[in-house]
């Protein structure tokens, strides 16, 4: 073969790399004109490996992704699919920059034996390694099963168009998008491909590049919040003191009970958290203390807004506490109702090692159950005001009411040095805003140790 075939040769492989779906897909995630491939010649078998591997830039900031190419032997995983993935992974780790994967895939290549074991064994381990160095998204757009589906959901964030199939099942049982959100496996759904694409580009506008970057890069930038933030749930007050459509709620169909979103206050990324029930279900705390866990890993400041009084699994409740007690990031809590007993010192006081935390002016905070301190504090004068009453659940209500309204106040908290101010509830903003900015340059020197034992 002359020079000449050669070239006309390596053209006719370029235009079928071009017209597949997966070099589509990247063409849609990465800005104009900045898309260039990695390995592009890598052979599988008898044709190029299954997978299209790339750097590019997302609004300016360096990315590398890989796609899995459906359209040669159905993106299936191989020896040389398995190398374009590492060589990916190892160059986002020296250069430092975001990972994302793009699953399509019937399956492995079963031929290969124990290769392929090895294989998904290599591509595991180095997402592994990644994991809290660069953040890793995964993105699911047709089938993914079995190993693969493993690999996948070890990323720090999941993104599933609703087509698309995910499980851990070979033979695909139990993969709707609908049931992974459900389980806390997926963290954003989308009606399609094109909006996953579009809400994977603007995660990457708002994370860190690195575990080394700043995150306090402020720009300009314009808030959502109103007067009536007073009135609102902790969730919505959380959501309303982010820059405008900034907010990108992740697993809001698992753990209702709190609020995980990214968004940017004044430009800078913050994790936003709102623990907004009565009792704190397990799952609930298990998506929290995830979350706390992943912005602690690339330092991103944590602000959470508490109203709870008590936890459901304990279990759990010891993995949120964990959590918030082994990061080192900025931490700012902000008490908009409730914070009894171990919530508040979980998520907003000692335990939690909170650099400042701030409550409404209506806000209680106490110990104990407001019952239980009433019962305490009172003593006899307890049992002695509800003798002679008509109606005595009505009586014991009414008194434990008035005691917390008096006794267990967010002015008492802050005498006692339990709170550091007392703010009105349209100035959450504001104070949010000098506080990332005085927490900015924040550094934290921990035990020598591996990483604690956290409850799982």
């Amino acid at each position: 073969m002359n020079i000449e075939e050669k070239k006309q040769a390596l053209d006719a492989a370029r235009e079928a790399v071009r017209a597949s779906k997966a070099y589509e897909r990247l063409t849609k995630l990465f800005d104009d004109g900045s898309f260039h491939e990695i390995d592009a010649f890598a052979k599988s078998a008898d044709g190029l490996a299954e997978v299209i591997a790339a750097h590019g830039t997302i609004d300016g900031l360096g990315v590398y992704a890989f796609a899995q190419n459906r359209d040669i032997s159905g993106g299936a995983m191989s020896r040389a699919q398995a190398a374009k993935i590492r060589k990916t992974y190892d160059l986002a780790l020296k250069t430092g920059e975001p990972v994302i994967a793009v699953y399509d895939s019937i399956g492995g290549r079963l031929d290969e034996g124990a290769d392929l074991l090895a294989a998904y064994g290599d591509v595991l381990k180095y997402a592994n390694q990644l994991s809290g160095v660069v953040p890793q998204i995964s993105v699911i757009l047709g089938k993914c099963f079995g190993t693969q589906a493993l690999i996948a959901s070890c990323a720090d964030i999941t993104v599933m168009s609703q087509q698309a199939e995910l499980s851990l099942e070979t033979n695909g049982s139990a993969s709707s998008a609908e049931e992974n959100a459900k389980k806390g496996i997926v963290h954003l759904l989308t009606k399609d491909e094109d909006e996953a694409i579009a809400k994977t580009r603007k995660l990457i506008s708002v994370l860190p590049s690195n575990n080394l970057s700043n995150a306090c890069i402020a720009y300009d930038s314009i808030s959502a919040e109103t007067d009536t933030l007073a009135s609102m749930s902790a969730k919505d007050a959380a959501l309303s003191v982010a820059d405008q459509e900034s907010a990108v709620i992740l697993q809001s169909a698992f753990g209702q009970d709190a609020l995980t979103a990214l968004a940017t206050v004044n430009g800078v990324t913050v994790g936003l958290i709102a623990l907004d029930a009565q009792k704190l279900d397990g799952k609930s705390c298990a998506k929290a203390a995830r979350f706390v866990r992943f912005c602690d890993a690339f330092s991103i400041p944590v602000i959470t807004f508490v109203d709870a009084e008590k936890f459901v699994c304990l279990k759990n409740a010891a993995k949120l506490t964990s959590a918030y007690s082994e990061a080192t990031t900025a931490k700012i809590s902000v008490i908009t109702g409730n914070a009894f007993g171990s919530v508040y010192i979980a998520a907003a006081g000692s335990g939690a090692s909170c650099d400042m935390t701030y409550a409404w002016i209506g806000a209680s905070v106490s110990a104990l159950s407001p019952e239980a301190a009433a019962v305490i504090m009172l003593g006899d004068d307890f049992g002695g005001q509800l003798k002679g009453a008509k109606d005595p659940k009505a009586a014991r209500e009414q008194l434990i009411r008035q005691f917390k309204e008096q006794e267990l106040t967010a002015v008492k908290a802050a005498a006692d040095g339990y709170i550091d101010d007392i703010i009105d509830a349209g100035e959450t903003r504001t104070r949010l805003i000098a506080s990332l900015d005085m927490l900015c340059n924040k550094r934290v020197s921990t035990l020598p140790k591996k990483h604690n034992n956290l409850t799982l």
